[in-house]
C-alpha cells in the first residue's frame, strides 16, 4: 500500500529514520508514506555528502562560511528536511519547528 502512512521517529542530527520509538532517542514523530520517507532519506543522504565537502573545505581557512557553496547547499537541504517534518509531524513537532524559526524564509 503505497499511500498508507506509518509512524516514524526522526533524529535530525544523525539523519536517522526509524519506526521504533524505543530503540534510540528521537527528535520528531511523523506520519509518512513510503514515498515520503524515501524523499526524506534522500535529503539526509544529500546532507551527508555535503558534510564531507564541508569537512574538506574547512581545511582551507581563507574561505568564509557565508561564501562556501557546500554550506549553502547544506542549509538549503536542512530547511527541506525541517519543512517535511513540519508537514508530516505531529503538533509537538510543528510547534517545536515554529519555535526554531528555521522556516521563516518560506513563510514570507
Amino acid at each position: 500500500m503505497e499511500g498508507h502512512k506509518k509512524a516514524y521517529y526522526i533524529t535530525v542530527a544523525q539523519g536517522e529514520i526509524t519506526q521504533s520509538a524505543t530503540d534510540s532517542p528521537w527528535d520528531f514523530k511523523i506520519e509518512a508514506t513510503d514515498a515520503e520517507i524515501l524523499a526524506l532519506r534522500e535529503y539526509f543522504n544529500q546532507n551527508y555528502g555535503t558534510e564531507w565537502a564541508g569537512f574538506w573545505r574547512a581545511h582551507v581557512p581563507f574561505v568564509e562560511y557565508h561564501h562556501d557553496k557546500a554550506n549553502d547547499q547544506y542549509d538549503e537541504t536542512i530547511k527541506k528536511v525541517y519543512g517535511m517534518i513540519y508537514q508530516l509531524g505531529d503538533e509537538e513537532a510543528r510547534n517545536h519547528i515554529e519555535s526554531m524559526g528555521i522556516l521563516k524564509d518560506e513563510e514570507d
